[in-house]
C-alpha cells in the first residue's frame, strides 16, 4: 500500500504547496490512469459531501473500482486527501506558469501573476468549499509549516525578479527578496481575508490594483534611509537613531 509520505524522499517535509509547485517546474505527469480515475472521483465526492462526511467506499464507487484498488494506492483516506489538494494545486502552478509566459515585459507579468493566482485559487471548486466547510483541516494541511510555503513562493518570485535584472529589464538596485515578500504576502492576504472593499471576482479591478500598488514595486529606491533587512542574530539588537 501506498505510504502516507512522499514518494520522492526529496519531498519529505514540505507543504502541498511546495510539493505541487516543484512539480509543476519539473512537470511530473502521473502515468497511472486508475490512480488518476480515483483522484478524479475524490474531488467530486469531497466537492460534493466533503472530505469527513466522504469514505473510501463512496470513492471507489464513484471512480468504478472496488475498494481494495483505492487502498492498493492510497493507504488512508487522510492520504488521498492530501493527494487530492495536490493535484489541485500542481493544477494551479501550470495555468500559472502559462499565464505567465503569456506576458512581454515585467509589469504584465507582474499583474498577469496576481490575477491568475487569485482567480484560479479561489475559483477552484473543491478548494474553495475545503477552505469554506474545514478550513482548520485545510490551512493546517496547507500551511502548516513554519511559512515554508511562503518563503517558497517568496523565493520562486525573487528568482524571477532577478532574472529581469538580468535581462536588464528592472533596475539591478532592486531589492528583490523584499519586493517578492510584499507581493507574495499581498496575494496571500486576499486569498485569506474576505474584502470588503476589492471585489476579488472582478479580475480588471484586481489587474487594475496590481498595476497601481505591485507594479510600482519594480522601481528601485534611492532614498539611503530606506530599512534593511534584519539579518540572523541582528533581532532584538538596539538602533542608535542619530
Amino acid at each position: 500500500m501506498e505510504s502516507a509520505l512522499p514518494a520522492n524522499p526529496s519531498e519529505a517535509g514540505k507543504s502541498l504547496i511546495e510539493r505541487a509547485y516543484l512539480q509543476a517546474i519539473a512537470q511530473d505527469d502521473d502515468t497511472d490512469r486508475i490512480r488518476a480515475r480515483i483522484l478524479d472521483a475524490a474531488n467530486e465526492q469531497f466537492r460534493r459531501w466533503g472530505t469527513q462526511r466522504s469514505t473510501m467506499e463512496d470513492i471507489a464507487r464513484e471512480a468504478g473500482v472496488s475498494r481494495i484498488t483505492v487502498y492498493r494506492r492510497f493507504a488512508t483516506k487522510e492520504v488521498l486527501v492530501e493527494h487530492v489538494i495536490l493535484h489541485e494545486f500542481r493544477r494551479y502552478f501550470d495555468t500559472f506558469l502559462v499565464d505567465i509566459a503569456a506576458a512581454t515585459n515585467p509589469a504584465d507579468r507582474v499583474v498577469l501573476g496576481f490575477v491568475s493566482s487569485l482567480r484560479a485559487l479561489r475559483g477552484n471548486p473543491l478548494i474553495g468549499a475545503l477552505i469554506t466547510t474545514e478550513p482548520d483541516h485545510f490551512v493546517s494541511s496547507l500551511i502548516g509549516d513554519d511559512g515554508r510555503a511562503v518563503a517558497m513562493v517568496r523565493e520562486f518570485v525573487a528568482n524571477q525578479l532577478r532574472q529581469e535584472q538580468r535581462a536588464g529589464t528592472i533596475s539591478a538596485n532592486l531589492r528583490t527578496d523584499l519586493v517578492a515578500e510584499l507581493m507574495v504576502r499581498i496575494c496571500a492576504s486576499f486569498l485569506a481575508i474576505p474584502s470588503q472593499v476589492v471585489d476579488l471576482d472582478d479580475d480588471e479591478q484586481l489587474a487594475m490594483i496590481a498595476r497601481q500598488f505591485l507594479v510600482p514595486m519594480l522601481e528601485a529606491s534611492t532614498n539611503p534611509e530606506t530599512p534593511q533587512p534584519i539579518r540572523p542574530g541582528e533581532a532584538g539588537r538596539r538602533v542608535d537613531p542619530r
